[in-house]
């Protein structure tokens, strides 16, 4: 019975994933659109930061998950450490948890520093887009970060349940 309920969680969490990867490729081609557009109003230059801001977006926020999951995975061994622990692997544990607690102070000093080129960027839009540009513009950056956090979120999820089952048909004879 438990596994017939993982097996259906899975499937649940591989539909939600279809939807936001399908949610994706629409955030995509709207972005698609919003860059053909910058790039004809705006000049060269003013193209170039907004291209380097989107690219540097996915890439930042994408880093940040990443540390983020990795961290809680070395927090949760952390957590399973007990009397049979040996030496070694608390050090091992404690000087990643150390290594990707910077990674992660780091990567949110990148994610400030995106935030101002944002600022920057939107204020060089304001100058070209119509109000409902500039909102679109904005719902595109609010919709792609999202939809980023999303689909890392569902991953976690459905690795996490495989890893379950695969360990629960493991202990079943």
């Amino acid at each position: 019975e438990l596994m017939s309920r993982l097996r259906s969680k899975l499937q649940t969490l591989r539909g939600e994933r279809e939807l936001v990867l399908s949610e994706a490729r629409a955030c995509a081609a709207r972005g698609a659109e919003l860059e053909a557009l910058v790039r004809d109003i705006c000049r060269h230059n003013e193209f170039e930061r907004y291209m380097m801001f989107i690219g540097d977006l996915e890439k930042v926020v994408s880093l940040l998950l990443c540390l983020s999951s990795r961290l809680a995975r070395v927090q949760n061994a952390m957590r399973r450490i007990d009397g049979n622990t040996d030496a070694e692997e608390k050090q091992s544990l404690h000087e990643r948890h150390q290594l990707l607690s910077r990674q992660r102070e780091d990567a949110k000093d990148l994610k400030e520093n995106l935030d101002r080129r944002e600022r920057v960027v939107s204020g060089i839009l304001a100058k070209y887009l119509s109000a409902q540009q500039l909102q679109d513009y904005q719902c595109f950056v609010q919709d792609k970060t999202s939809l980023l956090i999303e689909q890392k979120d569902l991953e976690e999820q459905i690795k996490f349940f495989e890893e379950q089952l695969e360990s629960l048909e493991k202990s079943i004879p």
